[in-house]
């Protein structure tokens, strides 16, 4: 299985506390993505990694893992498909693939969720999370149907992770719309709005993770919740 994270952004919402790109902040006395990736090696995934911003960083952070490394030239002008596009040679067909952003905290159980779906394409989200967070869906019998940053409260079914995985057999799917999205010059909306904009044409399945921990850094509150939830962990 192949596992793509989007480290390409600059993160200029936590640009007041730090100049580092947001996976590289320390969780449990290590780099967050460094964490990610040794859970997805650990649990026999082939790792790329797309970076933009600082990518000499990233690099240095990683120095000791076997990694496939792409860069996003373009990384101030594009958001996250214009990133995950500068790695479409590796959306082979030939493997499931896992994409998830990399300043999100998660752990082994929901990686196991989403190499156990068999569905086409699987979303992570939390129906704990409805009334606060970034992003929302709204969901029909386990499937996506509404989404968005400011769906309202009503329609609103969980809070988005920030981790999907495609089956071998739609990436090819997947990468055609998203050439095509990006050819068309939509290069500023997310990796996820390829399944967004075609989950009626080709149903996208959330996963609820329910009791699970997790955590994407969007203030520095989620970076100490995270942090504190590592310690606790830890001890």
């Amino acid at each position: 299985m192949l596992a793509i994270l989007m480290a390409g952004g600059i993160g200029s919402r936590m640009g007041a506390y730090s100049d580092r790109p947001k996976c590289l902040w320390p969780v449990g006395g290590m780099p967050l993505i460094e964490r990610t990736v040794r859970m997805l090696l650990e649990n026999g995934c082939r790792v790329g990694i797309v970076t933009g911003y600082k990518e000499e960083l990233l690099h240095e952070a990683l120095r000791d893992y076997s990694v496939e490394w792409y860069h996003n030239p373009f990384f101030r002008v594009t958001n996250s498909i214009g990133s995950l596009w500068f790695a479409r040679e590796a959306l082979t067909g030939e493997e499931d693939v896992i994409l998830a952003n990399a300043d999100v905290y998660w752990d082994k159980t929901l990686l196991d969720m989403l190499i156990r779906s068999e569905e086409q394409a699987t979303m992570l989200g939390d129906v704990t999370r409805t009334l606060t967070g970034d992003y929302f869906f709204k969901t029909k019998d386990g499937y996506l149907v509404n989404y968005g940053k400011d769906l309202p409260e009503s329609e609103r079914t969980c809070e988005y992770v920030g981790a999907a995985k495609i089956s071998r057999s739609f990436v090819e799917g997947f990468r055609s719309r998203m050439d095509r999205m990006v050819r068309n010059e939509e290069y500023k909306i997310w990796w996820e709005n390829v399944l967004y904009e075609h989950c009626w044409e080709y149903p996208v399945y959330v996963r609820d993770v329910e009791g699970e921990f997790w955590g994407e850094i969007d203030c520095l509150e989620d970076y100490n919740r995270i942090a504190e939830h590592v310690s606790v962990r830890q001890k």
